[in-house]
């Protein structure tokens, strides 16, 4: 059966239901739950359905706009590998801050039962994590309807109100060398903020950022204590060399 011939009953599926998961498509689409998860990227990367962790779920019902979404999909089984292990360093009564990047946002799925309070700008942070034990505090400020996010002075001023125990923050570039860097100054100063008001800051990373510098460097290595990742032993090597605790397993 062709990948369109998939697609289409696929997203009848998940149409119906509302959301599925990869066995049970595997066993109505006829064919392997590799092949239907290769196709549930593809399909969460053009915008018709929002990937979830084991399967898939219709866009009405995640509230999450497209163009969110194609940033999600890219690279998801890393992202959802790493979210799954900064999960892991979340306990019960934490309250963490949480940035608008996409692997961040992976997160949510591995704490919706954790009774804690998420500080977020993110707008799909804060739908996903709705009607669960988490507590949310929604940053002020300007919206940036392209990343459905929340930024600018008001939205600094706003983190420094609080005292988190943890951030857990994203980057588009890092390198021993020159440290942080972005690819705008809105996001840069958000991570910045959130680094300076917690106790712990944990950077999310799959290894396709890590040793690249981007268009904003904005901040010194040393801002953050961990780095959650992907990345095999020898990309991580420098990190540990300059004393970044390493999370990759």
């Amino acid at each position: 059966m062709s990948y369109q011939s998939r697609k289409q009953k696929i997203l009848k599926i998940v149409e119906e239901q509302g959301e599925a998961d990869v066995k049970e498509l595997a066993l109505k689409v006829e064919t392997s739950e590799i092949t239907i998860r290769r196709d549930l990227a593809q399909m969460a990367g053009d915008g018709l359905i929002f990937r979830t962790h084991g399967g898939a779920m219709k866009l009405s019902l995640a509230n999450i706009p497209a163009s969110f979404e194609q940033k999600i999909a890219a690279n998801i089984e890393q992202k959802d590998y790493i979210a799954r292990l900064a999960a892991q360093k979340i306990r019960d009564g934490d309250i963490i801050f949480m940035d608008c990047g996409s692997t961040v946002f992976r997160l949510c799925q591995f704490i919706k039962n954790k009774r804690i309070k998420v500080i977020t700008n993110s707008l799909p942070v804060v739908y996903e994590l709705s009607n669960t034990e988490v507590s949310i505090n929604l940053i002020g400020g300007e919206l940036d309807s392209k990343r459905q996010a929340i930024h600018g002075q008001i939205a600094v001023e706003h983190i420094k109100r609080y005292q988190a125990d943890k951030a857990f923050v994203g980057v588009d570039g890092i390198s021993v060398e020159n440290g942080l860097s972005a690819a705008s100054e809105k996001e840069a100063e958000i991570t910045t903020a959130m680094a300076a008001n917690a106790r712990q800051t944990y950077l999310l990373c799959d290894s396709s950022k890590l040793g690249k510098d981007k268009y904003l460097k904005f901040a010194p290595i040393n801002i953050i204590q961990y780095l959650v990742t992907d990345a095999p032993q020898d990309l991580i090597k420098p990190f540990i060399d300059v004393g970044l605790n390493v999370i990759n397993e």
